[in-house]
């Protein structure tokens, strides 16, 4: 069974050393976020993702949900019920929340070290949770005023969760050919009629009601995306003054039977005139919708990073432990029958592999939520938009890199372990299994990669790219006579001009050929991230050196920058290369010659 210990250590040279995260939360009017508050949430998230959902993760995987099709009940995994409880009654299910409506009021990027604990503790119940704050962020932005008082107060409170149901069974991405109907009653209230699937936490035992969020379409509505609207619809009716009255006709209808994550509920919910409410404007509920979406995307990449540094505490772990011949140039460890495998040099670039992009990614993610806060506190417009523009830049990459790289390194870190990997009682498989839904859920990869290329960079006129390319910039004229980044600040200039040119190249050649787009975003997603790790590489670099961490640290730190750079960042040579090939090497082919 693998086993989990918070990398306390990291997370706060991340938050306090690298991004100097007390500093701003001060400037943005977080007073009450100090380092002592922090560093004390940051051992009590550890303590109880270590201790009460880290050994569910094991049960979850073994045991999964049980579906009653009699009653359309959903009961969860031995302990996840009581594990919720004790999240609720410590106060976690607020802890970003706003304080009038009973939350703690720590900035958001506070809550992503906790998000990162719960996902490599136990991924699959972390996902009962996650979709609340989405319905949450929705109501807030949103929802009328009596909405976020009646429905906000016991999602913040975790009496209820929340979900999004925007996915039916004929259509995913393009949500503007749903078919659910959104009828208007006499009352003022809707009767919402569909099917939704692949509904996270759509029916479970953990909680007293569950808030859904629908997506509909209303009688009149125009075709299309322009016609979508955005409904509360609560499993147990809600009436505009709290009052609680009789089960909503809205029922689970199934669930899913999935390669991983079988403690997390996915549900068919059927809605058969469930009463409901509007949230914000007729035919404007993409705007709502995607700040459910950006929130959650968000979180699935910080999910990739949690399976990551899970996946590769274990291999570390077992690398040291595993006696397996000797070292090529003599024995290193001449007392014992065997030198362990960390001496072998592929077995360090696995690990190697493993802690760049997990600690990278952890820079990544910290500095991306950390821009959520600058753009709601921010003391100027300007600021605000240009920190607004960098979490749109940023939620693309953050998502899908952190996620493909989760698969990544739970590969890595199971060939760690050679055949043992492969079996299930060190629960290398299960991780490897879980991060495979992560590159799919909340907008696949590809669904990124058009979202960075053909909207934030292209029809924003990269808005955000020009931001976090001055960013970097200004980093590398300042640390250029830094001894610890000055040898990574030249491959980091050279990689800043080839992402200006390449963005250049294809902005030119899509004007001529709208197929370039798709034909060059993986790539130039892939890209980006690459470079967005070398930047955050350098300043980690920097920032340990200036640091009062030991010397181990430092040079740990140091060290892995250099890998970074000599062994992961040429991957972008690769994509380079791909993003300037034109569309043609994949449109040329006829389709009904893909089998010829």
């Amino acid at each position: 069974m693998s086993t989990y210990k918070a990398p306390l250590s990291d997370i706060r040279f991340v938050l306090f050393d690298l991004l100097g995260a007390e500093q701003e939360y001060a400037r943005l009017g977080h007073t009450d976020a100090t380092r002592d508050v922090l560093d004390a949430v940051l051992d009590e998230a550890a303590r109880f993702t270590e201790t009460v959902l880290a050994p569910l993760n094991d049960v979850g995987d073994r045991i999964g949900c049980k579906f009653d099709q009699d009653t359309g009940a959903v009961t969860t995994p031995p302990g996840f019920k009581q594990a919720y409880a004790q999240f609720v009654e410590g106060g976690w299910t607020g802890l970003v929340s706003p304080l009038e409506f009973g939350g703690q009021g720590l900035p958001y990027s506070a809550g992503v070290p906790l998000k990162e604990m719960i996902d490599a503790a136990n991924l699959a119940w972390g996902n009962f949770p996650l979709l609340s704050h989405g319905a949450t962020d929705a109501l807030l932005h949103h929802g009328e005023d009596w909405q976020r008082e009646v429905f906000l107060k016991p999602l913040v409170d975790g009496r209820w969760t929340g979900t999004m149901c925007l996915t039916e069974p004929h259509c995913g991405t393009d949500l503007g050919l749903i078919k659910t109907k959104a009828v208007p009653n006499a009352d003022g209230t809707y009767a919402i009629s569909g099917t939704k699937i692949f509904i996270t936490a759509g029916e479970h035992d953990m909680a007293d009601n569950i808030i859904h969020l629908v997506l509909a379409k209303l009688p009149d509505a125009p075709a299309g995306s322009r016609g979508i609207s955005l409904f509360i619809v609560p499993k147990h009716q809600v009436a505009r003054d709290g009052t609680i009255g009789a089960a909503n006709a809205v029922r689970c209808g199934s669930i899913e039977h999935k390669m991983g994550i079988h403690g997390s509920a996915t549900c068919v919910m059927n809605f058969d005139g469930a009463q409901g409410y509007l949230i914000g404007q007729p035919n404007k509920g993409l705007m709502a919708m995607f700040t459910m979406m950006n929130t959650a995307r968000l979180g699935v990449g910080v999910q990739g990073l949690g399976l990551s540094d899970r996946a590769w505490q274990n291999a570390l772990r077992y690398s040291r432990e595993r006696l397996q011949s000797r070292s090529l140039s003599g024995a290193k460890f001449p007392d014992k029958p065997a030198d362990p495998i960390i001496v072998q040099p592929d077995v360090r670039r696995m690990l190697l592999t493993c802690k760049a992009l997990v600690e990278g990614g952890r820079a990544l993610s910290y500095f991306a939520g950390l821009q959520v806060d600058v753009s709601e506190r921010a003391p100027t417009p300007e600021e605000r938009e240009q920190a607004d523009a960098l979490v749109g830049f940023l939620t693309p990459i953050v998502k899908a890199c952190l996620t493909e790289w989760g698969i990544e390194c739970t590969y890595q870190a199971l060939q760690c372990f050679g055949g043992h990997g492969y079996i299930a009682e060190h629960g290398m498989e299960q991780l490897a299994r879980d991060a495979r839904i992560t590159t799919l859920y909340e907008g696949t990869t590809g669904i990124q990669a058009l979202d960075l290329l053909g909207r934030k960079i292209l029809q924003l006129q990269g808005a955000g790219l020009k931001t976090f390319l001055a960013m970097v910039t200004r980093f590398c004229d300042a640390e250029s006579g830094n001894e610890a980044a000055a040898e990574l600040i030249g491959p980091l200039r050279e990689k800043v001009a080839q992402w200006q040119q390449l963005t250049l190249q294809v902005g030119q050649r899509a004007m001529a050929n709208p197929e370039e787009v798709g034909a060059a975003s993986y790539d130039y997603l892939m890209y980006s991230g690459y470079v967005a790790l070398a930047y955050f590489w350098a300043r980690s670099a920097a920032a340990a050196h200036a640091s009062a961490y030991s010397d181990a640290f430092k040079q740990a730190k140091l060290e892995t920058a250099r890998f970074y750079f000599a062994r992961i960042l040429p991957r972008t040579l690769t994509h380079a290369a791909a993003i300037a090939s034109d569309a043609g090497t994949l449109t040329r082919l006829d389709e009904s010659a893909f089998d010829a």
